[in-house]
């Protein structure tokens, strides 16, 4: 077997939905996973949240292909998480609390995310929060 990859990383939903339907700098995270260079935590919370966020209109998937995207792509390949905590740190969108909670409980290295409130915290219990371009740049390049 392997190495286990050394950072384990939690992305928010406009990461996630980034990463599976825009390619960019999003599409590099999934290269990084696909080559086990990092590990994604998920918590049952946020892949609740991602299912949500993935059935809205205008991204045109039906269940069954975010059933397929999630189940078959995604959750064979990530570490799941029993947060056990409840955090109250995110103001202005409570439910981010979630992305923390996870980060922080499954011992992330970093939380990827594209929301100016969770980036203002910089980190957060020893998690960096970084957008998808300053986690590439820090840890990969």
């Amino acid at each position: 077997m392997g190495q286990e990859p050394l950072v384990r990383v939690v992305l928010d939903s406009n990461v996630f939905v980034s990463a599976l339907l825009f390619g960019g700098v999003t599409s590099e995270l999934v290269a990084l996973w696909q080559k086990s260079d990092i590990t994604l935590l998920l918590s049952r919370n946020i892949l609740e949240e991602y299912f949500r966020v993935l059935a809205y209109p205008k991204f045109q998937l039906s269940k069954e292909e975010i059933r397929g995207i999630i189940e078959g792509e995604w959750l064979p390949f990530v570490e799941i998480i029993k947060p056990g905590i409840r955090l109250k740190v995110v103001k202005r969108d409570p439910s981010d609390d979630k992305f923390l909670e996870c980060a922080v409980a499954g011992k992330a290295n970093v939380l990827i995310s594209g929301d100016k409130e969770l980036l203002s915290l910089n980190r957060y219990h020893g998690v960096q929060i970084l957008s998808p371009s300053q986690f590439l740049k820090e840890y990969f390049r």
